[in-house]
């Protein structure tokens, strides 16, 4: 893991804060670490919090470089390692398996080379959902990495499958992955 560049993208969802704990797991394994927030993610969690576990910018707009002139979609695709979304939501696993680029997150996912990992998490009536369902196996046939959300006690109330899974079940798949990349 020692200086491998790794490209987080968080999606809004409750389950932000434990990309946090993750992303201050990698940075102390020794990786370098970009994060990519959606809008929506930033109700969720703030940037300020990645920037102090990183020691990096966080990037939220393509459209306003902060570190690649040419473009966040292009400079942090090229360097990156591998591209782990985190919590990827309903929405964003949909852009994915039909190749919709309407933010930074999606357009990373077109743009990268690397290996891409998700880990969804969302409500149990959603994660259940035909179509859901559909756009994860598109993605598992695309060659993404799909790690499967858990069953428990959900924000929502409810319990059931949709937890995202946990940090160190994340990280053993990243480390993995890029065990296999060298």
């Amino acid at each position: 893991m020692q200086d491998r560049e790794i490209l987080i993208g968080v999606c809004g969802g409750i389950a932000a804060y434990k990309v946090a704990d993750l992303t201050s797991k990698l940075v102390q394994a020794g990786a370098r670490v970009s994060v990519v927030l959606t809008r929506a993610a930033e109700h969720f969690i703030g940037r300020t919090t990645f920037e102090a576990l990183t020691g990096r910018p966080v990037c939220t707009d393509m459209f306003a470089p902060r570190e690649h002139f040419r473009g966040e979609h292009i400079g942090l695709a090229q360097r990156a390692d591998l591209y782990l979304i985190a919590p990827a939501t309903a929405n964003v696993l949909a852009k994915l398996a039909h190749g919709l680029a309407d933010d930074l997150v999606s357009t990373l996912a077109l743009s990268v080379t690397a290996p891409i990992v998700v880990a969804p998490a969302m409500n149990a009536e959603m994660w259940k959902k035909p179509v859901v369902q559909r756009n994860i196996a598109q993605l598992r046939d695309d060659g993404i990495h799909i790690i499967e959300p858990g069953t428990g006690w959900l924000s929502c109330g409810q319990v059931g499958a949709g937890r995202m899974a946990e940090p160190e079940e994340i990280l053993e798949t990243v480390r993995r992955l890029l065990s296999q990349n060298t």
